[in-house]
C-alpha cells in the first residue's frame, strides 16, 4: 500500500500528467495520470490509446501527414499579433485538403470571469456574415428561383424606386453583392465619402509607385499603408505602432451602434430605403452593409421563408451547427464576449449593440471548425467538376463548379481595401494568378473576406491548390484540395488578413514538401 500512495502521489505532481490538445483535456488527463498510476502500483501494463514504448514515453501512432512546423511558425506569428493588438483572445483555425489540422484558441473569452478560449468558442464574424449570405443566393439562383438581374422590387416591392440626377436607374442583385448599387453605408454625407475614397486612392497609387522602386523608406511605407487602411469599410484595421483605444472612421458612425431590436428584415429597410443613391448603380463601388439588408429581404422572398429560418437551415445542411444569430438574449454556449479599448488605453467591454438591422451583413455568431466546414464546402464545390473519371464515386458539391467560379470572378469597377492585390466578386476579395517577372514573386490564386464588428474582427482565406488537369483523372485522392484558415478575435479594429495569408502559405509549403518526399 506504501508503494501505492507513492505512486499516486507522483501522478498528481505537478508536471506529470500528460495533455492531448491545447486549450482542453486538463480533467481527462488528471483521470489518466491516476489510472495509470494505480495500474503501475498493481503491476498492470497500462496501454494508452496512443500506444506506451517501454520506456514509458507515450507514442502515438504517426498520423497520414503532420504539419508540426506550420503549427508552430503560425502559432507564434498569431501570439505576435495577440501581443501587438493587444487582444484578449483570438481563435485560429486551419484545414488542409478538407481536413482540419489545427484549431487553438490563445488568450480570454471572458477576461473578467478568466473563461479561456478554445477551438469551440463562439465570436461574431462581422462581415463574413456576407460570405454565408451569398451561398443562400447562389443557392435560390442555382434553383431558378432568384434572378440576379431583376429589379430588386420584383422581391421586394417596399424597397421605393430610384432617381439618380433625373434618371430613372435600377438595382438588381447581382450589383448588391458586389457593392456596386450606390446604396450608402453608415456614412449619410457623401461628400465626406468621396473625400476618404479620394484620399485612399491617393496614398494606394503611391504605395504602387513605391513598389516599383527598388530603394523605398519603411516609413513611408508604413505611413501610407496606415492612409491606406483607414478607408477599409469591412474590418475597421489599424496599423501596427497604433495605439490601442484608436477608432477607424467606421466605428465613430452612430448607426454602427443601434440598439433597436427589429422584428423583420423588411423592419430593418426602414434605416436607407428613402436615403438617396450616392452614385449611378453600376458605375462606382462603395462597400455597404446596408446593401445586403436589402439582399436578405431578396433572399427571403425568392425563398418563401423568414431569411433567418432559411439561414439557419441551410447552416444545418452545411454541417455548421455552432453557427447562429447573433442574438442578445437567447443562451449561447462558448459565446465569447467583446472588448474595446477606451480613450485612455483601458480595455472595457464593447458598448451593447443589436445586430438584427444587419444579419446577412455582420450578425452572425461561428466559430473557426465551422467556417472551415464552409471554405471547405465552397472549395469542393468549386473543384469537384474538374475530377473526371472517379467511378462516379463523388457526391456533388452544395453548389456548382460553375456557381462558385462565377462568385470567385473580379467584378470590374471593384476594390478590396484589406489586399491591394485583390478586386472584389460577389461577396468574396478574390485575388487572380499572376506572375509578372520570372523567379520574382508568385502571386496565387485565393478567395478571402474580413470582418470588422463591435469588439470583434475576422477573416476567412481560401487558397486552393493548382491542380494539374491531365493528372486528375488518374489521382487517388477527392476534392477539396487546397488550405483554409480563419482567424477571430474578441477585439474590434485589428487587421487580419495578411496574418491569415502567411499562415495559409505556411502549410502550403510544408504540404508541398510532404509530397516531395
Amino acid at each position: 500500500m506504501a508503494g501505492l500512495a507513492r505512486a499516486l502521489r507522483r501522478a498528481a505532481a505537478p508536471g506529470r500528467v500528460p495533455t492531448a490538445r491545447r486549450g482542453g483535456g486538463g480533467a481527462g488527463a488528471q483521470r489518466w495520470g491516476w489510472g495509470l498510476a494505480l495500474g503501475l502500483a498493481l503491476g498492470v501494463r497500462a496501454e494508452p490509446a496512443g500506444g506506451e514504448s517501454e520506456s514509458g514515453r507515450e507514442e502515438k501512432p504517426p498520423p497520414a501527414r503532420s504539419f508540426g512546423v506550420a503549427v508552430e511558425r503560425s502559432r507564434d506569428l498569431v501570439r505576435r499579433i495577440k501581443d501587438e493588438a493587444g487582444i484578449p483572445g483570438i481563435l485560429v483555425g486551419v484545414s488542409v485538403d478538407g481536413k482540419e489540422v489545427w484549431s487553438e484558441g490563445l488568450g480570454y473569452a471572458d477576461v473578467e470571469n478568466r473563461v479561456v478560449c478554445k477551438p469551440e468558442t463562439i465570436m461574431r464574424i462581422a462581415s463574413i456574415s456576407k460570405c454565408l449570405t451569398m451561398m443562400a443566393v447562389a443557392k435560390l439562383w442555382e434553383e431558378g428561383k432568384l434572378d440576379l438581374d431583376a429589379p430588386v422590387q420584383k422581391y421586394v416591392p417596399e424597397f421605393p424606386e430610384k432617381v439618380y440626377e433625373g434618371e430613372k436607374v435600377t438595382i438588381t442583385t447581382r450589383l448588391l453583392v458586389s457593392h456596386l448599387s450606390g446604396i450608402r453605408h453608415y456614412e449619410k454625407d457623401i461628400t465626406k465619402v468621396k473625400e476618404e475614397k479620394e484620399k485612399a486612392n491617393k496614398a494606394l497609387k503611391l504605395t504602387k509607385s513605391h513598389q516599383d522602386k527598388e530603394q523605398k523608406e519603411s516609413k513611408e511605407i508604413e505611413k501610407t499603408d496606415c492612409v491606406k487602411q483607414k478607408k477599409e469599410h469591412n474590418s475597421g484595421t489599424k496599423c501596427q505602432n497604433a495605439k490601442p483605444g484608436r477608432h477607424d472612421k467606421e466605428f465613430e458612425q452612430e448607426e454602427y451602434y443601434l440598439k433597436e431590436k427589429f422584428e423583420s428584415v423588411i423592419e430593418s429597410l426602414k434605416i436607407f430605403k428613402n436615403d438617396p443613391l450616392f452614385f449611378k448603380p453600376g458605375s462606382q463601388f462603395l462597400y455597404s452593409t446596408y446593401g445586403f439588408t436589402l439582399l436578405s429581404a431578396v433572399v427571403e422572398r425568392a425563398s418563401g421563408q423568414k431569411f433567418t429560418d432559411y439561414m439557419l437551415k441551410m447552416f444545418r445542411d452545411l454541417d455548421m451547427l455552432s453557427t447562429v444569430l447573433d442574438d442578445n438574449e437567447a443562451m449561447i454556449y462558448n459565446r465569447a464576449r467583446c472588448y474595446v479599448y477606451n480613450k485612455k488605453g483601458r480595455l472595457v467591454n464593447a458598448p451593447y449593440v443589436d445586430n438584427s438591422y444587419k444579419w446577412a451583413g455582420g450578425g452572425f455568431l461561428s466559430s473557426v471548425g465551422d467556417l472551415l466546414k464552409f471554405g471547405n464546402a465552397l472549395l469542393y464545390s468549386y473543384q469537384a467538376g474538374q475530377f473526371k473519371n472517379r467511378n462516379a464515386k463523388l457526391l456533388p458539391g452544395y453548389l456548382k463548379p460553375g456557381t462558385v467560379a462565377m462568385m470567385w470572378t473580379p467584378v470590374p469597377k471593384t476594390e478590396v481595401s484589406w489586399d491591394r492585390d485583390g478586386k472584389y466578386a460577389m461577396a468574396w476579395a478574390v485575388v487572380e494568378k499572376n506572375q509578372q517577372y520570372g523567379c520574382c514573386r508568385q502571386q496565387r490564386h485565393y478567395a478571402s473576406h474580413t470582418g470588422g464588428a463591435v469588439g470583434a474582427s475576422s477573416v476567412l482565406l481560401i487558397l486552393p491548390e493548382e491542380l494539374d488537369p491531365e493528372a486528375l483523372g488518374a489521382w487517388p485522392v477527392a476534392p477539396p484540395r487546397g488550405v483554409i484558415v480563419t482567424i477571430i478575435c474578441n477585439m474590434q479594429s485589428v487587421s487580419l488578413n495578411s496574418t491569415a495569408l502567411k499562415i495559409a502559405r505556411e502549410f502550403d509549403k510544408e504540404k508541398r514538401a510532404q509530397c516531395i518526399e
